[in-house]
């Protein structure tokens, strides 16, 4: 099996477009300017307390990802001596070292929010507290507790010329103990690390109070347990992040299953790219740690004033006080689907439906949609991608459950869903066991499409019902994540679904014809490019042209160049773009027609739009695809045109939402930073998640009266 490959970067390949590097952001920046956003949602007093420590913890959480993704990447082609320069005109090497300087930043911002935090926490009765916080009575217990719940867990190892430097695992905390024995002036390290993950939790509790201690305090103030007879000289936490770029080259695998499990067992051991330490670390062992890891003590260590790994703050977050916490979110049923008709009676009659997620639910719709595929006697196949689902999810036990029902199942599963390939290997190995069909893509791309396909013997022959969605099959994400899902049983979707599965299970693309879809890699680029051209052919004065896209990036040097030349014709373009977004807005003669507006709210925005207004014959598509070179080039993906008029006016009462939201809205400016827009006197003050779930229970409503009135029937009327 060859050795991981140097990571590299799509752009790497790309000839640089005919534009000034100036005119392009870079991507990690502009992703961290993302983060920025985030961490702002925890200064703003009209969030809820437990609310704003939450976006703390999702900000630590997405900044290991980048290390562990991004700059673990970057590193990669510093080491390989790759030198090219990307399309905004920086090395590998000045993107990290500017992506270092904002992470420095961002840090040293959140721990001072953090503490603020706490202090207004501390007035709600919620308190994260050191042992020097604590009473006599309570050190006893909890030392008694420790002995019992955590002592058995620890296991301390030396640091010595009879102990090598032991391995660290990523993202665990870790103690290093400088010890001597009583009157002995030597010295010796240990390393001690903090069970978090065992099932145990990172804050302990103290009694029944919601007063908590982090578990690494309990440790370290009864070391006399694991070291007895021995003086604790100093005691310092510490972290690393490891590379998790260790992608093989699958065209040489013989065994793609085997390959991957390969791969998982590199990134268990893969570089460290980030050292953080608790301020106060003697430095001689600071550099130690930084030398024994292979890392650049003034470039790869983050020294830390207060909590390390505070993406664990979500247990804090968690807590159940309602009034610190944003109102319940319940999602609603689709109000088509409020009766218990079967449901492909339902989507046959509807000819297409539109789902609208967090805000109506994923339980309702989409697992509904496959548990009754899988029992209906009428269904005799399913085919289905799987990029990322929940080992608690009922999808799974919907698809063994139709292969034990005799039906054809077939599921393309994305081994290499970064993260989730362990889960998706046992996924896997499970449904093959149950007699699916499992297959893993085409070779050399990664299936990120949603799509499932249906085939049922209706009473006029055989129809295929197909589901396209923006997001993943997971009933979690289903929750907090903005998606969209289409429910059709439009016959030049159900073909086009099948020509693309045929695809995903052979691999053979010679003369596949979609009459709607439009698949990447052969088709979606292409398309977009060509539409961004046609509205500025199609832009007069008496008809403007008009572009709305909606996405989480927006980073192909290419689209970003052809949106420039329509702006540049007049046409008027509105971008609502999540994180990074190489565009700038604004510039005299090149993007004055130009908008981009970031959401940042409750949830987190994930659906993909794509609008044209095309001299008035309007175009509305949704799409598992980002702008991205990745997702265009290098990926399965799907763009699915809308075109029954009540769901257009849905996508349009949402964009709508988005680009009026003066609340949840941030609007970059022409140099790549961004204002937070705020409602102005009049102006709604809701921001556009309120907004839609407020929507979405009126549309449940009008649905529920809509079927009490076809109920009662005329006679019900008259005996009323």
């Amino acid at each position: 099996m060859p050795s991981p490959r140097p990571h590299t970067d799509p752009e790497a390949t790309a000839p640089p477009p005919p534009l000034a590097p100036d005119l392009f952001l870079n991507r990690e920046l502009t992703w961290l300017e993302f983060n920025r956003r985030v961490l702002h949602e925890a200064t703003d007093s009209r969030t809820p307390l437990l609310e704003r420590l939450k976006f703390i913890a999702i900000v630590s959480a997405n900044l290991d990802e980048f290390f562990m993704k991004r700059i673990g990447g970057l590193k990669q082609q510093v080491g390989a001596g790759l030198q090219y320069l990307t399309v905004d005109g920086r090395t590998p090497r000045q993107q990290i070292d500017e992506c270092s300087a904002v992470v420095r930043e961002l840090e040293g911002a959140k721990l001072q929010l953090l503490d603020n935090l706490l202090a207004l926490l501390r007035r709600e009765g919620i308190e994260l507290l050191t042992y020097a916080d604590l009473t006599a009575r309570e050190r006893k217990q909890l030392r008694d507790f420790y002995f019992r719940n955590i002592y058995p867990l620890v296991t301390p190892q030396s640091i010595d010329p009879a102990h090598p430097f032991p391995f660290i695992s990523n993202l665990s905390l870790n103690l290093l103990v400088t010890l001597r024995y009583p009157k002995e002036a030597e010295r010796s390290l240990a390393r001690v690390k903090i069970p978090v993950g065992t099932g145990m939790p990172r804050f302990i509790r103290i009694g029944s109070s919601s007063r908590f201690i982090p578990l690494e305090e309990l440790i370290r103030h009864n070391l006399d347990m694991l070291f007895p007879e021995m003086e604790v000289v100093s005691c310092a936490l510490f972290r690393v992040t490891r590379n998790a770029n260790t992608e093989r080259n699958e065209e040489q695998a013989d065994d793609l299953l085997a390959m991957i499990e390969s791969e998982l067992q590199d990134r268990r051991f893969a570089p460290i790219v980030r050292l953080e330490v608790a301020a106060g670390m003697e430095v001689v062992h600071r550099g130690m740690l930084a030398a024994e890891l292979a890392l650049d003590e003034a470039a790869d260590v983050y020294e830390a004033t207060g909590m390390l790994a505070q993406r664990d703050l979500f247990e804090i977050a968690a807590l159940e006080y309602p009034a610190l916490r944003d109102p319940p979110h319940h999602p609603v049923d689709h109000p088509r689907f409020l009766t218990e008709r079967n449901i492909f009676h339902v989507i046959r009659d509807a000819g297409s439906l539109l789902l609208q997620h967090p805000y109506e639910s994923f339980a309702t719709t989409v697992e509904r949609f496959l548990l009754e595929a899988s029992a209906d006697p009428k269904v005799r196949a399913i085919k289905m991608t799987l990029y990322r689902t929940s080992s608690e999810s009922r999808i799974i036990d919907c698809l063994v459950n139709a292969a034990s029902n005799g039906k054809q199942v077939a599921v393309v599963v994305e081994l290499k869903a970064r993260f989730d390939e362990a889960a998706n290997i046992r996924l896997a190995e499970r449904m093959e066991e149950a007699g699916i069909h499992v297959t893993y893509g085409v070779v050399g791309l990664k299936t990120h499409c949603k799509v499932i396909l249906v085939v049922r013997q209706d009473y006029d022959g055989l129809r295929r019902y197909v589901h396209i969605g923006t997001g993943n099959y997971h009933p979690g994400t289903a929750r907090i994540y903005a998606d969209l899902g289409l429910l059709t049983s439009d016959d030049d979707f159900g073909r086009d679904a099948t020509e693309l599965f045929n695809y995903l299970t052979t691999g053979y693309t010679p003369k596949r014809h979609y009459a709607k879809l439009l698949p990447a890699p052969k088709h979606l680029k292409r398309a977009l490019l060509a539409k961004i051209d046609r509205e500025a052919a199609l832009h007069s004065e008496k008809s403007p042209g008009l572009i709305q896209f909606k996405m989480n990036a927006l980073e192909d040097a290419e689209i970003v160049a052809a949106l420039y030349r329509a702006a540049q014709r007049g046409v008027r373009i509105e971008l609502i773009v999540r994180d990074s977004c190489r565009l700038r807005p604004g510039v005299p003669g090149l993007s004055e027609t130009v908008r981009v507006v970031s959401i940042v709210g409750r949830f987190l925005e994930h659906s993909r739009v794509y609008y044209f207004r095309n001299g008035g014959a309007e175009e509305y598509f949704i799409s598992s695809a980002d702008a991205m070179k990745r997702n265009l080039e290098y990926r399965v993906e799907v763009m699915a045109p809308v075109e029954a008029p009540e769901l257009c006016r849905e996508l349009r009462t949402i964009l709508d939402l988005h680009l009026r939201d003066r609340r949840n809205a941030w609007e970059m400016q022409s140099d790549g930073s961004y204002r937070q827009l705020a409602p102005a006197a009049g102006e709604e003050g809701a921001g556009s998640h309120d907004q839609l779930i407020a929507l979405a229970e009126k549309r449940l409503k009008a649905g529920a009266r809509l079927k009490k009135k076809k109920t009662r029937g005329p006679v019900g009327r008259n005996l009323r």
